[in-house]
């Protein structure tokens, strides 16, 4: 998988440079200029630009006391400053003055870490680089006058002047005071200006700081919004203090609201309204939101609107951009996200939380060593840094609880906090929970208590069948902070979130699980089991349980059916383990919704008839002596059914198929399955799954037919009826069987049958179902008979997974699959051809087809961006990389190419045994390129690339110059463990990143944390330009109207191939996570996979698949 996430990258080279408050700053920006040039123009509106900004300039006839020798001073302010502005001019050059200043301005530069920003004023960068025309001359003179000096004199001016800097013609159209104000914008983002109190208070504010001012744009006109937003207790008031103190002199009047939930609730939104007024300098005349907007429109005015968690206040305080005047600056605090996208605020700046290292500094403040043993002290610290998890507010209140403890205490401080969390910390996170609906509260509950780290497509099924409505909870609780989506498409949250959530579950009794709505411990389970069989369990909603992980003593599962049958409110339960005989016999679980066993030995669940006329989802996995599964005719609501690594089973009950909600049925590695009734009812069945069951395709039929409408059959040995049935019907599926003594005849069995291998039978596939999306049909054991012989009308298809069957050809002339994004032939170790792929085709997957030799004609497969062909063959690599060149995706998206041991042709002889090059972009590029191809060509198995794209200064060398080592071009080694990958990214899908500026010359494109291992040797890398398509003779410089919401990303379920996180205007980051992950992960996360636990939560891992 391919991510790009964008970077903000300086525009002025320069290592890190330390903060302000550093002894050894002085003064924010030392002004070396030529006087004669611009002191009284251009460096003057500079200077005054700088000092209205609250940027402290040294200038030198501005700044220097009367008196003082002149040389000595200038070099100390340069020392003392944090930045330097160069500004070159005409006559810079002439001036050994201006040049010794240069040349100890680069000496700071490499020494202390001082940022250096060149102007170009009115002269351009390659005469100030090469020293050209009146740069030249001026070299020359000095080459006579003061020789010893010119060496270093040239190598200052070079130095500088390949720092990106500003041109100011070249700024808002040479409009000087427009470009002045965005200089001044850039230095004040540069500076870190953390006060004296606040950097000694303050852990890691800093850097954060930095961030937020970036945001904030001071100095710019227009009104700007910015909203901080994140989880309690993570920092949001204090970031928002500290650059109110910072910035608040630059504006006409300030004010900070702070609490504004709890003073809102106290006093009423017509109190805040007139505080606002009155620390404006506006009172006696009335208040209310048309006096704001009245009084302030016409002020630069700076606001903090502290933790906000209603839309009413911020419609009373700050109701629109227009309230304000030009230049000013509102900041709004709150939890809930949503506040600030409904008031269309212009930066939302997600709170950072510490790191470890900042999380120690913060809790050794509040909690120092003093006469503490160091070894102790150093390991329980880190203990409470893990507890903490980067939260402020908890490192704060730990902090300082423990500061005049004990060793022992900390000990028992730190044990009672795994059993009973602080209140403290409790109750400030509780705030977004108590802001809550009734179902999202439940909905919350049930996420971290049960669906933490666990795949978030099949939690929503389960969400969503307990009757939570997921989709708008879910997305209103990521709102309120208190849950993630990781980037594996995973529900999860802060420890200290969950373990808020499972101190609200246990309430006021936490040693009374009986009393509890949620069961997750086994020790609970375990502790009802011991009570009496009368006792009431009313109170618990879902169950889960792992026997694997605690296994139970003393025999306490004969208990269970008492726990089962008191539980009438029961909707939810996850048993993982073996249990007792009767489990589910006394089973009234008139409100279960879902159930999930795994791993029991028992050979049937219940017997006979059960009515459970809400359970919507079954999971049935790895119940190793089940031999027959249950009656369905009580379940008419069930809508997923899963059966996986039943390996005794041999037999499905015949209800299955009078299931008329049925929407997902996956039946997987059960390899003796002999028989499957007839699928009669089902109306909405979308996906389909007879992954790993070989010997049901050789016996079984499966017919989808609306009951309305199926008539009965009575066959006799020629079948003659059913022929014309058939062709009658529209929406079916069935698998056929053709007797050979009988040609042209198809039977269609009512019921299921054992082979009859004496009469020769064929086998054929039909399949007519409208609403089908995803087919797998995975090591089914299919040859050229069946798939030759296949007819399948699947008008919504959209995934089908046929791995590591027996074919040799596959064509989809007489498969009509119109909307199939993806195809995985992976492990078709047979396969020699692919043809006549439908034209909607996306992603393709036919890795270790070492036999593929042709796809057939995709040249009409516009939408296809991605193959995988490892160990493929390789003749077809460069008709592959052709066809995808051709496609939509080179407009506005990514191409992505796997290959085995082989090269493209296009880089054959471009490849670099290195890690960074730069490429020129030549003249024209924006409108005669559309995009830009890379190759990476490793030993890796999987690897994770990170590739860095970003501007660079324009040098006049070849085509690919490396930043280190030589130039030599290294032909890589391709042997049998050699892969390659090329990707390709549109300028198109890059709105706001350096591919939107014509103006660029040169760019750099790197490998960045590629190796997890320092062990493993370099990478083949390779970059170029692709020319945008040809239509006839000419070259498409004009953007063709395509409908792209067509293309297809959905290879994995929630996790993208690629995204971009955020592109900037100086560099880009693209990362590819290794295939390895999405071959793993196509498979399994469908079913959705548990990281936490030993086994998936609703799937198991085939030993066949280890």
């Amino acid at each position: 998988m391919i991510k790009v996430n964008t970077s903000m990258a300086s525009s002025s080279s320069t290592p890190s440079a330390p903060a302000f408050s550093s002894p050894s700053w002085k003064y924010h920006v030392f002004l070396s200029f030529r006087g004669e040039d611009t002191r009284n123009t251009f460096v003057g509106h500079l200077y005054s630009a700088l000092e209205q900004a609250g940027i402290f300039a040294y200038k030198d006839d501005e700044t220097l006391p009367r008196g003082q020798s002149i040389h000595p001073s200038l070099m100390k302010a340069i020392e003392e400053s944090q930045i330097a502005v160069v500004v070159f001019s005409m006559n810079y050059g002439d001036s050994s003055w201006c040049l010794d200043e240069l040349a100890h301005i680069m000496k700071c530069r490499d020494t202390r870490g001082q940022i250096v920003i060149p102007i170009f004023y009115d002269v351009d960068p390659n005469e100030v680089r090469k020293q050209k025309l009146k740069y030249g001359k001026a070299m020359a003179k000095h080459e006579l006058e003061n020789k010893p000096k010119v060496e270093s004199w040239r190598k200052a001016l070079t130095d500088a002047s390949n720092i990106s800097g500003w041109e100011p013609k070249h700024i808002a159209n040479g409009h000087e005071s427009k470009g002045i104000k965005q200089i001044v914008v850039e230095i004040f983002q540069k500076l870190q200006l953390v006060s004296s109190s606040a950097n000694g208070n303050l852990i890691g504010m800093a850097a954060r700081m930095q961030r937020l001012r970036s945001d904030l744009q001071v100095g710019l006109g227009g009104v700007r919004i910015i909203g901080i937003w994140g989880v309690g207790g993570g920092g949001k008031t204090t970031l928002a203090s500290s650059i109110y103190d910072e910035i608040c002199k630059q504006f006409d009047g300030c004010c900070f609201v702070r609490s504004i939930q709890e003073e809102s609730n106290r006093h009423g939104l017509g109190k805040l309204e007139e505080d606002i007024l009155s620390k404006m300098g506006v009172s006696g005349v009335g208040v209310g939101r048309c006096m704001i907007k009245d009084r302030l429109c016409h002020r630069k005015v700076l606001i903090v609107l502290d933790d906000v968690d209603h839309l009413d206040q911020l419609k009373a305080l700050a109701g629109s951009h227009d309230w304000f005047g030009e230049g000013s600056r509102i900041i709004i605090t709150t939890r809930d996200e949503h506040l600030l996208t409904a008031l269309k605020v212009n930066v939302i700046h997600n709170i950072s939380l510490l790191n470890d290292d900042e999380s120690i500094k913060l809790f050794h403040k509040h909690a120092p060593r003093d006469n503490r043993p160091v070894e102790d002290y150093e390991q329980l610290s880190k203990d409470v840094v893990s507890y903490a998890g980067g939260l402020p507010l908890a490192l704060t209140v730990l902090g300082s609880f423990l500061c005049d403890k004990e060793i022992n205490e900390w000990k028992s401080a730190l044990a009672r906090l795994k059993n009973i969390p602080d209140t403290d910390i409790v109750e400030k996170l509780k705030i977004s929970f108590d802001g809550l609906k009734a179902v999202e509260k439940e909905l919350f509950l049930d996420i971290a208590c049960f669906f933490r780290r666990v795949n978030k497509n099949m939690a929503m099924k389960i969400l969503k069948a307990c009757g939570f409505h997921p989709v708008i909870g879910v997305r209103v609780l990521i709102q309120k902070a208190l849950v993630t989506i990781s980037e594996y498409g995973q529900f999860d949250m802060h420890d200290l979130v969950q373990e808020m959530g499972h101190h609200i579950v246990r309430g006021e009794h936490p040693n009374n699980p009986e009393k509890h709505s949620r069961i997750w411990e086994a020790e609970d389970v375990l502790k009802i089991c011991a009570m009496d069989a009368t006792t009431d369990l009313d109170s618990v909603e879902a169950i889960r349980v792992s026997y694997n992980t605690f296994p139970p003593r003393n025999n306490e599962l004969q208990h269970l059916p008492p726990l089962v049958a008191n539980t009438k409110n029961l909707r939810w339960i996850d048993w993982q383990g073996d249990f007792a005989s009767h489990f589910l016999s006394n089973f009234p679980q008139m409100k279960l919704c879902c159930i999930r066993l795994f791993g029991s030995l028992q050979e049937q669940l219940w017997e006979g008839y059960k009515w459970l006329p809400n359970l919507k989802i079954m999971l049935l996995l790895g119940l190793k002596n089940l031999i027959m599964t249950p009656d369905f005719d009580g379940l008419q609501n069930l809508e997923i059914f899963v059966l996986s690594e039943c390996s005794s089973l041999e037999e499905i009950h015949p209800s299955i198929g009078r299931l008329e909600r049925l929407v997902f049925l996956a039946i997987e590695f059960c390899d003796r399955l002999k028989m499957c009734p007839p699928i009669i009812q089902p109306k909405k069945l979308e996906t389909l799954s007879f992954r790993y069951c070989p010997k049901l395709f050789n016996i079984s039929e499966i017919q989808h037919q609306n009951m309305d409408t199926l008539r009965p059959l009575y066959l006799d040995n020629f079948g003659g009826e059913l022929a014309s049935y058939i062709d009658s019907i529209t929406n079916f599926l069935v698998t056929t069987c053709c007797y050979r003594n009988h040609p042209g005849l198809e039977y269609w069995l009512e019921e299921p049958c054992l082979p009859c291998n004496n009469m020769n039978p064929c086998f054929g596939l039909r399949f007519f179902l409208k609403d089908l999306k995803d087919l797998d049909l995975g090591e089914c054991g299919l040859g050229d008979e069946e798939i030759g012989s296949a007819n399948w009308e699947l008008p919504n298809l959209e995934k089908l997974n046929l791995e590591n069957n027996k074919f040799s050809q596959l064509s989809f002339s007489h498969l009509r699959l119109p909307r199939l994004k993806f195809l995985n032939v992976q492990d078709c170790k047979g396969l020699v051809e692919l043809s006549e792929l439908p034209s909607s085709i996306a992603v393709v997957n036919a890795g270790w087809c070492k036999l593929l030799e042709s796809f057939g004609d995709i040249s009409k497969c516009k939408w296809l961006w991605k193959v995988s062909n490892v160990q493929g063959n390789n003749r077809i690599c460069e008709i592959l990389l052709d066809s995808l060149l051709q496609g939509n995706a080179v407009d506005v998206y990514f191409i992505s190419l796997t290959l085995m041991h082989q090269i493209p042709i296009k880089f054959l002889g471009r490849l670099f045994w290195e890690r960074k090059f730069k490429l020129r972009l030549p003249d024209n590029w924006y409108n005669d390129f559309c995009g830009i191809l890379i190759c990476v060509v490793t030993k890796l198995i999987s690897p994770e690339i990170n590739i860095v794209i970003k501007e660079e200064v324009d040098e006049e060398d070849c085509l690919f110059e490396r930043s280190h080592g030589s130039n030599k071009v290294v032909e890589p080694e391709c042997v049998d463990d050699t892969k390659t990958f090329v990707g390709y990214v549109s300028f198109g899908s890059l709105r706001h990143s350096i591919f939107s500026n014509s103006s660029y010359t040169t760019t750099s494109v790197s490998l960045d944390c590629m190796y997890r291992d320092s062990d493993v040797p370099h990478s083949y890398f390779g970059a170029q330009l692709v020319p945008r398509k040809s239509i006839g003779d000419e070259v498409q410089t004009t953007k063709i109207t395509t409908d792209y919401s067509e293309f297809w990303d959905g290879e994995l379920d929630g996790v993208p191939t690629f995204t971009i996180e955020h592109d900037s205007k100086s560099s880009i980051k693209i990362r590819r996570v290794g295939a390895q992950f999405i071959a793993e992960a196509e498979r399994r996360l469908h079913l959705g996979r548990n990281s936490d636990q030993s086994k998936d939560m609703f799937e198991v891992r085939s030993e066949k698949e280890s």
